[in-house]
C-alpha cells in the first residue's frame, strides 16, 4: 500500500515551487495554489513519471519495473 503524501511533501521533495513550476511549464503562483488545493491528477501522474526516484524515496518503493 502506498503512503499518502501531501502536496507540500511532494513539491518540496521535487525541489520546491520553482523547480516544479519549471518541470510543468507553469508559473510559480500556480504551484503555490497546488500547495493549497492539491496537485491536479494529470500533473501528479506526469511528475511521477518525470521524477520516479524522488517518488520512490518518498513512498519507500522501488523504481525498478519488470515486464
Amino acid at each position: 500500500m502506498e503512503k499518502t503524501l501531501t502536496p507540500d511533501q511532494i513539491i518540496d521533495a521535487l525541489g520546491g515551487t520553482s523547480e516544479v513550476a519549471r518541470l510543468c511549464q507553469v508559473s510559480d503562483p500556480a504551484i503555490s495554489q497546488w500547495r493549497k488545493s492539491g496537485i491536479p491528477q494529470a500533473r501528479l501522474m506526469y511528475l511521477r513519471l518525470a521524477r520516479p526516484t524522488e517518488f520512490a524515496a518518498l513512498t519507500g518503493t522501488s523504481t525498478k519495473t519488470t515486464l
